[in-house]
């Protein structure tokens, strides 16, 4: 089967902290793995999201252009998810004449279709600046459900999609003034027109079962007061609209929301492209087009579900033709609506929401730098915000780090090589198998099936800890054999059969564990004989632009090869591959870790 892992776009204002990668890149990243090893055809792609006001604003108090500080931006993103080890078949960005085109592309044909129509609105304009206020820029009062903190594109509280000018107190997020609203131009995608078949589609999804039953019922709350929603901004910084009378308006772009979507597609063209075989991604995109099937998973934090289960599936539906209006498909095809939309909830840092403004934030680079990126991985995919909001606390981290990782996991790892090391040197031949041994190698087996039908449903944290089960159960198997007691010679046969038993499970283990935690993973498979890398891994590479506008630019992207990705299986071990004393694969953290790290972010 074909399937598209599509990967929240970061938007490129600067570095990622904690709570981002917590909602899109790890668990998008385990469940792309995995898939990948159940033998799935998996692309994976995403990109930095690059325009819009609010780059415009920092650019402006940064005292750069705007394309310098998204080329900045995007590098620094791009490196730390490779580094994290986000095995992105292509991280790209929008700025690129490749995305230009295709969202032009798309949205052209919805205009052919009749589902892009030019309207007189109001928009809110910034009295100091004389800058268009981009929706999510201004806050204030919801008027349905007098929630004080409502967005001007919706209500996080009654989950209502509003106007602006709906706003009771309306302020700009940017300095807390009072907007000013002045009539203007635009083009709005007309959703009325695509409701009935927004909840056609929708409904077929709650009916699958699969979705998160958040994101399900929030999806079809919101179309009860479906209308219609400017598709174009007033805005210098942004892809021209494609029509004659708009194209060479300096000051009227697309909405940057529905080019960010659009950057799943011209991601996914642009690897195509990059692949010599440009008209692969059909077979991820479009209808029939694969042969073994398809499904496409979009993976976001909560405050996005609007924009993947509205106005996402919205644009497929109208550039297609398949609304209230008819109309017929463009050159690309019937496009794909999404399978699932995977998101999450929100991840706070001791009690508090993120705030990168007031230094109260956890950068991944620094994570990563400090702990090594496994460390962070567990974590997240132990106690992140799967189906609920959660807490990261430092004193949380350590003793996950230090009891489930070093204590549980690396433990098993490290006393079976050491006494393979100690007693043979090399992975023994096994005698006969007694009972323990055959129950130890049925429980690891079965994990397979039961941390693989958790994952290939996005379920990580309960995917996790039946992995950790396992890992208990072999712990416990190695109290019950005590093959540290078997020093005669004539118990050698048996002490070879229990550590070659062991080391089966440790193996197996590993290629369980390798989803969630690729960088340990190919270091246990040297220690325990193996050869090579086991999982392969991202790279940052710098590429050159496709197009016309992209001559003699380059920037990094993350990509990789993984066709080498191990199955999903047991394999057995080689008698006879030299076991070495190991080193530690995870480090143990010092409690003085959460008083230094708290005193930080206090300082901060």
């Amino acid at each position: 089967m074909k399937v598209l892992s599509a990967v929240a776009w970061p938007y490129a204002n600067g570095p990622r902290h904690l709570g981002h990668v917590a909602g899109f890149a790890v668990p998008s990243d385990v469940f792309s793995r995995y898939m990948r090893m159940a033998g799935h055809d998996v692309l994976m792609v995403s990109g930095s999201d690059e325009h819009g006001t609010p780059i415009l604003v920092l650019a402006e108090k940064e005292g750069t252009t705007a394309r310098e500080l998204v080329d900045a931006n995007h590098a620094i993103i791009a490196a730390e998810l490779a580094d994290l080890g986000c095995s992105y078949d292509l991280y790209t960005r929008t700025t690129t004449a490749n995305h230009h085109a295709v969202a032009q592309q798309l949205f052209l044909q919805i205009w052919r279709n009749g589902y892009m129509v030019e309207q007189t609105t109001r928009g809110a304009v910034s009295p100091s600046t004389g800058r268009t206020l981009p929706d999510r820029y201004i806050e204030g009062t919801c008027p349905l459900c007098g929630y004080e903190e409502a967005r001007g594109d919706q209500c996080d509280n009654c989950g209502n999609q509003l106007d602006p000018t709906d706003l009771i107190d309306p302020r700009s997020r940017i300095n807390g003034e009072t907007p000013q609203f002045v009539q203007t131009q635009h083009f709005l995608l007309d959703l009325p027109a695509l409701a009935d078949a927004l909840r056609e589609w929708l409904e077929g999804r709650e009916a699958s079962g699969t979705w998160r039953p958040n994101v399900i019922r929030f999806s079809l709350n919101i179309l009860d007061d479906i209308r219609p929603r400017a598709m174009t901004r007033d805005i210098d910084w942004g892809i021209p609209v494609p029509l004659d009378g708009w194209r060479d308006n300096p000051n009227k772009r697309l909405y940057v929301w529905f080019d960010a979507v659009v950057g799943y597609l011209s991601a996914s063209i642009e690897w195509a492209r990059r692949l010599g075989d440009p008209d692969r991604w059909r077979d991820w995109w479009v209808e029939g087009a694969a042969a073994e099937g398809s499904e496409s998973y979009y993976f976001m934090g909560k405050d996005n579900i609007t924009f993947h289960s509205q106005i996402w599936p919205a644009e497929l539906l109208a550039y297609a033709g398949r609304g209230a209006k008819g109309g017929e498909p463009g050159d690309l095809g019937v496009l794909n609506l999404p399978t699932e939309v995977v998101s999450s909830e929100y991840l706070t840092m001791e009690g508090k929401q993120f705030s990168t403004s007031r230094g109260y934030v956890i950068y991944i680079r620094d994570v990563l730098e400090k702990y090594g990126p496994d460390a962070i991985r567990y974590f997240i995919c132990a106690a992140g915000p799967e189906s609920q909001d959660a807490n990261f606390t430092w004193a949380d981290f350590v003793q996950r780090n230090n009891s489930e990782l070093v204590g549980g996991w690396g433990n098993l790892v490290n006393r079976t090589a050491a006494m393979i090391a100690k007693n043979f040197g090399e992975i023994p031949q096994p005698g006969p198998l007694e009972p323990v041994d055959e129950a130890i190698r049925e429980r690891t087996l079965a994990a397979f099936d039961e941390v693989g039908s958790l994952l290939a449903r996005q379920r990580v944290k309960a995917a996790t800890a039946a992995a950790m089960r396992a890992v208990a159960e072999v712990n416990k198997y190695v109290t019950d054999t005590e093959p540290f007691r078997l020093k005669g010679e004539d118990q050698r046969e048996r002490l070879a059969t229990v550590l070659h038993t062991l080391v089966q499970c440790v193996s197996d283990l590993n290629t369980i564990f390798a989803p969630f935690l690729p960088h340990s993973a190919n270091v246990i498979h040297g220690i325990i004989g193996g050869e090579g890398d086991f999982m392969p891994m991202p790279v940052l590479q710098d590429v050159e632009g496709l197009d016309e506008g992209d001559e003699g630019r380059t920037y990094p992207v993350v990509t990789g090869e993984y066709s080498s990705t191990p199955s999903w299986q047991s394999r057995p071990v080689r008698v006879g591959a030299t076991i070495a004393k190991p080193s530690p694969v995870f480090t143990k953290l010092d409690e003085s870790v959460v008083e230094a790290e708290l005193s930080q972010a206090e300082d901060g």
